[in-house]
């Protein structure tokens, strides 16, 4: 009969406290993100953008902006080892805590095991912002402290104050936690719903990091910002880029133009989406596996190459001395090269030619791993009542994988003004330059481009607009999918 030790915390107290460590774990991952609350800005010089976590990561987020400081001798390279060091040590206790958060979802033996780190963690960034606070006090008690405009993060406090009450709660479980039950059958491991939320939780927060992070910049569409000053220094316009948009002509003229680019290419590829789904028949149809794994292999690896090698491969062999005119030129066919790849005629086409070139096989790889799922007993089935392998391609491997060529349509559809930009920068010159002009690149130009007016303001409010609208369309399709099958993704 097992032995069963008494709780010394109540139920409801050990699961309030649980979920504080949790919050605690979920606030000092958060802050790593937010530039306002770095507290590794102990100076004026430092960029008032980056983060903690930038911080952590890059010494020359830190040491970069003091090169002349330290060359004039108005600050010692010690202070600054000692700055970026307090942020690895911080940053190592914020770990420890994060860690100590996702073992609180466990039973009592990784609870009672993971207190124990989140205390030490705890302790250990407290230490780190300790450390930060000796080094801007060296910053400011430097012979330059009146050129490196010591700071005194707020940072700081807001991070003490979270390792302070995250070493509370900890200890509190680790000391007064329910101890793990003596004989018991039940597992160590934490429930499969913890477990897969876990796994998940790296790709959810790669998505939190870079698709919803960056939406913090669109507060530069209400500002009348120059390229050079900082945000709070530029005028506050409130919608005038907005009405600018549309009221302007010249830029209502470029954005149905872009816009007529990028919807025709994309519905080109929308129109032929289903060549990845063929392709990926095709292939499974082959009867011995070393062929296929051959040309499996051979289109899979175009997706690997940039679109700048793909361009010289395309000027190599259409540019005006390239391989194709050469062959034209010698077997009489022509007198003279051209350079195809200056001509917009067809350029739609061409770019929809390379593109699919560079990503078919690739593409094809989710629909082998469907044909892979279909059971092989309505294959026999089929052959015993004599179907042939067209018959069996199209009745059982199509509709198998119909499901899968659904749901990529309908985030096609979605995705239908993000065709990227690499592609058509690459490939842009001054005899194709408007009919190759997607949004995404247009985007680029008019804020960051070369050649562009370096207006962020109104790039910005152009890309906000093309957001709301993807979002829109998906929702929209998602809805026309529900109605029309029965079925959604969203």
């Amino acid at each position: 009969m097992p032995i069963i030790i008494k709780k010394q915390l109540g139920p409801r107290v050990e699961k309030t406290l649980l979920i504080a460590l949790r919050a605690l774990a979920i606030a000092c991952a958060f802050l790593l993100f937010v530039p306002g609350l770095n507290p590794a800005r102990i100076s004026g010089l430092m960029a008032e953008g980056s983060s903690f976590f930038t911080a952590i990561v890059s010494y020359s987020s830190i040491g970069g902006v003091f090169v002349r400081a330290l060359n004039r001798g108005w600050v010692q390279q010690g202070t600054l080892n000692l700055a970026y060091g307090a942020s690895v040590i911080a940053g190592l206790g914020i770990a420890a805590i994060a860690a100590a958060g996702c073992m609180s979802l466990a039973y009592e033996r990784l609870r009672k095991i993971g207190s124990w780190i989140g205390l030490a963690g705890a302790i250990v960034g407290a230490l780190g912002m300790t450390l930060l606070i000796s080094a801007q006090s060296s910053l400011a008690a430097s012979s330059g402290s009146d050129r490196l405009s010591p700071l005194f993060p707020q940072g700081i406090k807001v991070y003490l104050l979270l390792f302070v009450a995250s070493a509370i709660v900890a200890a509190v479980l680790a000391l007064f936690g329910a101890r793990p039950v003596i004989g018991s059958e039940r597992p160590e491991a934490m429930p499969a719903k913890y477990s897969l939320f876990l796994m998940m939780l790296p790709f959810l927060v790669l998505i939190i990091v870079f698709s919803y992070l960056p939406l913090y910049g669109w507060r530069y569409a209400f500002y009348d910002y120059k390229p050079g000053i900082k945000l709070n220094a530029a005028d506050f316009t409130g919608f005038k880029w907005f009405l600018w948009l549309f009221q302007n002509p010249a830029v209502r003229n470029d954005l149905l133009r872009v816009l007529k680019n990028t919807l025709a290419m994309s519905g080109i590829g929308i129109a032929t989406s289903w060549l990845p789904m063929a392709f990926a028949i095709f292939m499974s149809e082959m009867g011995k596996s070393g062929p296929r794994r051959f040309v499996q292999t051979v289109t899979t690896i175009p997706n690997f190459i940039s679109w700048v090698l793909v361009y010289a491969v395309a000027f190599a062999l259409f540019s005006t001395e390239g391989f194709v005119n050469s062959i034209l030129i010698d077997f009489g066919f022509i007198k003279e090269g051209s350079n195809f790849l200056m001509s917009s005629q067809g350029i739609w086409l061409k770019m929809w030619a390379w593109g699919t070139w560079k990503g078919l096989g690739w593409s094809a790889i989710i629909y082998m791993a469907g044909i892979s799922g279909i059971d092989q007993q309505l294959y026999e089935a089929a052959t015993i009542d004599g179907a042939d392998r067209f018959q069996r391609m199209w009745h059982i491997t199509v509709p198998g994988l119909m499901p899968t060529f659904y749901v990529l349509f309908l985030l096609g559809i979605a995705n239908i003004l993000s065709n990227g930009m690499d592609q058509y920068l690459v490939f842009r010159n001054q005899m194709n330059k408007s009919p190759i002009e997607v949004l995404d690149l247009y985007v680029y130009t008019m804020g960051l481009g070369a050649n562009g007016s370096g207006n962020i303001p109104l790039a910005t409010v152009v890309g906000m607009f093309k957001s709301i609208i993807s979002v829109t369309l998906l929702f929209t399709a998602n809805k026309a999918s529900k109605i029309l099958r029965g079925e959604s993704i969203v």
